[in-house]
């Protein structure tokens, strides 16, 4: 007998309800976004962060208190370095405030390019 309930959950689900509650109703909308961007694609839980996988994973997200962390390739990064001017950023990263609309159009161009990324050019993750 196990001492575990068993949760008819998604644990995508479960892991968007667990996070900070003032990134929530962001997590819903970055998550409709990537699977527009990404059909069919696998969602999965990878390292704690919601992850998205056709043969290799495409990107991760992951909500935090004051933003939504946005982990495609450094390659997405660099493509989108104009646009990306007023956000934090790192080598393979960006991050969208949660005081800020979602900028789901340039989610959406960027994970586009990431699925084109990886289907094309078979290019890894990180």
């Amino acid at each position: 007998m196990s001492l575990f309930k068993k949760s008819n959950t998604n644990p995508v689900t479960a892991r968007i309800n667990s996070s900070p509650k003032e990134a929530i109703k962001r997590m819903r909308e970055m998550r409709a976004c990537l699977r527009k961007a990404a059909p069919g694609a696998e969602e999965s839980i990878k390292w704690g962060s919601i992850a998205y996988s056709y043969k290799r994973i495409l990107f991760t997200f992951a909500g935090f208190r004051h933003h939504i962390g946005f982990y495609p390739t450094p390659p997405v990064i660099t493509a989108f370095k104009k646009e990306l001017i007023p956000f934090k950023t790192a080598r393979g990263s960006v991050q969208f405030p949660l005081d800020k609309k979602l900028s789901v159009g340039l989610i959406g161009k960027m994970a586009r390019l990431r699925v084109k990324e990886s289907k094309e050019k078979d290019v890894r993750w990180m």
